[in-house]
């Protein structure tokens, strides 16, 4: 699976919140958009998403134009920075949520969708809490059961919005390299909105660096570090004293 975003523009109320934005991400990729609040990057991904529309540009996936394919049809997994569980569903529904909904010629057959279930919950080493509800776990396990059920459906590209700031500095840190394990065994290509320099570098392959709506800088985190483009880029990657 590949993804392009070719010269994505956008606007709000006469204000330009992307500039010619174009992106591509390869089959396997994890791909972090950096950068401070409104230089674009959550504008981006919900266009990605299909939740917003571009003014003008393109979406491909595979080489196939998606950029008016409704947000349902992408099967794109989506993980939110409120990770968005149903507090009335248990941990087990939840993750099966999206397999159930899809329409008949796809949806699975209930012993699929169980067996699909149980291998999610031993992948995010939850498998003893089918029964629970979110209420009842705590952020790190919230945010593993919104990974497993952004996962259920196979996507062909797993979406992240700031998926670890609801949590803790500790609990942050020790699930990145189980968020990153995730996205390599299900073979998925991902894009994750961060602010955090840090975790940018520590998950992603590459890293978009956007600034007042445009892509100033997209190489592997290495790369930008040694070598930012401009002032801009190097003041987000300045050693922290």
């Amino acid at each position: 699976m590949t993804f392009q975003a070719i010269d994505i523009h956008k606007s709000f109320e006469n204000t330009d919140v992307l500039k010619g934005v174009s992106l591509n991400v390869e089959a396997g990729e994890f791909v972090a958009l950096l950068g401070p609040s409104g230089s674009g990057k959550t504008t981006l991904l919900n266009i990605i998403a299909g939740l917003a529309h571009p003014d003008r540009g393109r979406l491909l996936l595979d080489g196939q134009d998606i950029t008016r394919l409704p947000a349902g049809k992408r099967h794109f997994g989506m993980v939110f920075q409120s990770y968005a569980l149903f507090r009335h569903m248990t941990v087990a529904q939840n993750i099966a949520f999206g397999l159930r909904v899809m329409d008949g010629k796809r949806r699975p057959g209930r012993d699929r969708i169980d067996r699909r279930v149980r291998e999610l919950l031993e992948m995010v080493e939850l498998p003893d809490l089918a029964d629970r509800y979110p209420a009842q776990l705590s952020g790190g396990q919230r945010q593993r059961v919104a990974m497993a059920r952004a996962l259920a459906i196979d996507p062909q590209l797993l979406l992240m919005d700031e998926p670890f700031s609801a949590l803790d500095a500790q609990v942050r840190q020790s699930l990145r390299g189980e968020v990153r394990d995730l996205q390599r065994k299900a073979g998925v290509g991902a894009i994750m909105v961060t602010h955090d320099r840090a975790e940018a570098c520590a998950l992603a392959d590459r890293i978009a660096v956007m600034d007042r709506g445009r892509i100033v800088q997209y190489d592997a985190p290495e790369v930008i570090r040694d070598n930012p483009a401009n002032d801009a880029v190097r003041a987000m990657f300045a050693p922290v004293e």
